[in-house]
Parts: structure tokens; C-alpha cells; sequence
């Protein structure tokens, strides 16, 4: 049986992952706020999202199963930035005398350390990553990045909504 399309639903999708990174980009370059190593990664998950919504858009799979598919590798990107995000939100809220010192920077962890072990420096944190430099009625940069990726996780819930109705 064939199901509604999911194109409709991706390109939202991508629209809203081209915001975040407009977004992201402006407070860089126009305000000048350097990213940390989390905002980095939580940039790439946008971007590992948006990727697989516009293949789903260009694809658009009639079947449940490419439906389904992408409905589960776009959440997967998504839920791993709401994750990513989530963690620089809690490494924000410690307290002082238990946030993590400084690490070396990401360029140049990533020159001498294989990714995995990046990976897993990056996500234990950093004190550069528990500064809050920008904050937009009561809340910072990583907490409007957590709730960005929540609606964002409606556009891979409706595609995967899409692949089990009959």
C-alpha cells in the first residue's frame, strides 16, 4: 500500500536545519562567539540531519520500509544532537568548583588523537564548553540548540508516522 509522501515533511526538515546553521554561522561571524568543541559537534548533527532529510526529499520513498529507514536515521542524528546538546546544558548548570578544567583545543585534538578518543574527550567536557557567553530570554545557546533539535525531531517522527500508517 502505498502511504502518504514524506517530501513535504523532509524539506521542512532541511529548511529548519538551514535556520539552525544560519543561526549558528550569524552568532559567529556577525557577533562573533566562537563556537566551542560542543557547539562543533552539535553543528555537525544539524548537518548529519539535514544530509539525510534532503536525500529522504529527493528519494521520497512511496514504500514503508525507505520510509521507515529514513525516519530512524534522521532521528538518530537528531536524538544525538538533543544529546550533545543536552550534556552542554548540564555541563553549563555545574557549579563552579566542579566544572572541568580546560582541555587542548579541538584542531588540535583532532591532529593528534584518533576520532573515537576526540569523540570521548569532547563529550566528558571541557570548562571552555561550560562558559556561557550569550543568553536569550533566561536561556543559553545550547538549551535553544536542545529545543531546536526537539521540533526538529517532529520532521523524523512524522516521517516514521508516515511509514506505519496504514
Amino acid at each position: 500500500m502505498i502511504t502518504p509522501a514524506i517530501r513535504p515533511a523532509a524539506l521542512a526538515g532541511v529548511a529548519f536545519c538551514v535556520l539552525m546553521m544560519a543561526v549558528a554561522l550569524s552568532l559567529e561571524h556577525i557577533v562573533g562567539l566562537e563556537p566551542c568543541p560542543l557547539c562543533i559537534f552539535q553543528r555537525v548533527a544539524v548537518i548529519a540531519a539535514g544530509l539525510v532529510l534532503a536525500v529522504a526529499a529527493i528519494h521520497n520513498p512511496k514504500g514503508g520500509v525507505g520510509k521507515g529507514i529514513y525516519g530512524v536515521l534522521g532521528l538518530a542524528a537528531v536524538g544525538t544532537g538533543a544529546f550533545i546538546a543536552g550534556r552542554h546544558v548540564w555541563l553549563q548548570g555545574l557549579p563552579a568548583d566542579e566544572v572541568p578544567s580546560c582541555g587542548p583545543g579541538l584542531d588540535y585534538m583532532m591532529d593528534i588523537l584518533p576520532m573515537q578518543e576526540v569523540v570521548a574527550r569532547v563529550l566528558t567536557g571541557s570548562g571552555e564548553c561550560a562558559e556561557i557567553d550569550f543568553m536569550l530570554l533566561g536561556l543559553s545557546l545550547p538549551a535553544w540548540t536542545l529545543i531546536g533539535f526537539l521540533v526538529l525531531a517532529l520532521v523524523p517522527l512524522r516521517i516514521l508516522w508516515l511509514a506505519i500508517k496504514r
